[in-house]
């Protein structure tokens, strides 16, 4: 009987409403990613609707807030914890609202991804996040926008890039018009690309060293 290949085991970091969760779930669903496995949603925030998705789908939850957390030296360990538990291979940030530190993304080398609503290097870096970047985008009067999916290291959407995806804009556009486009025409796509990319490369590895 042949033996079903191993698969990379990813935990999916959430704070909010988790529609690239959503995205990730179907991928796995339809056999998109099928170098990974989702094994655990985290969540920073209790009230995330993104744990909701992910009981429905049936994998395991967490909820670690940095607030409750006496530091972020514990909020980390805390979160080291539940990896090493449920033996995690890859990362990756899907609308994330914490800050991981230098310290914790260098023990994660090419082990954690996240998703940038724009093109980096435009409309990126500390401050850029959620309806911030399009109200830039709009703001600066950018023909062309899109979705950056890239390595997370200790600059903040400064780690190497993975994939992008352009999106054109369009007259009359509003932060949310463009964000929702911008979601369904790219962060959707390329976010589970780029899990089943890493995924494959880590599986690889793994068996290279078996």
């Amino acid at each position: 009987m042949k033996r079903e290949k191993e698969k990379a085991r990813i935990a999916v970091f959430v704070s909010g409403g988790g529609t690239n969760l959503q995205a990730l779930l179907d991928a796995q669903m339809r056999g998109e990613l099928r170098s990974g496995e989702i094994c655990l949603v985290l969540s920073s925030n209790a009230e995330a609707y993104a744990l909701e998705r992910a009981k429905r789908a049936g994998i395991p939850t967490c909820v670690i807030s940095r607030r409750d957390a006496a530091s972020q030296a514990s909020f980390e360990a805390a979160i080291s914890e539940k990896l090493e538990e449920y033996r995690i291979d890859l990362i990756v940030l899907a609308g994330f609202m914490s800050i991981l530190s230098g310290e914790f993304t260098r023990r994660w080398p090419r082990r954690i991804i996240n998703v940038h609503p724009s093109l980096i290097p435009s409309f990126c870096g500390k401050g850029y996040y959620g309806l911030r970047v399009h109200e830039a985008a709009l703001a600066y009067g950018v023909k062309v926008t899109g979705a950056t999916v890239h390595f997370v290291n200790e600059i903040p959407d400064g780690g190497e890039i993975l994939l992008q995806k352009a999106v054109s804009v369009r007259e009359g556009d509003t932060p949310p018009v463009l964000q929702r486009r911008v979601m369904e025409e790219a962060e959707w796509i390329l976010l589970p690309r780029a899990a089943e990319k890493v995924s494959c490369e880590i599986v690889s590895k793994k068996e290279r060293q078996a």
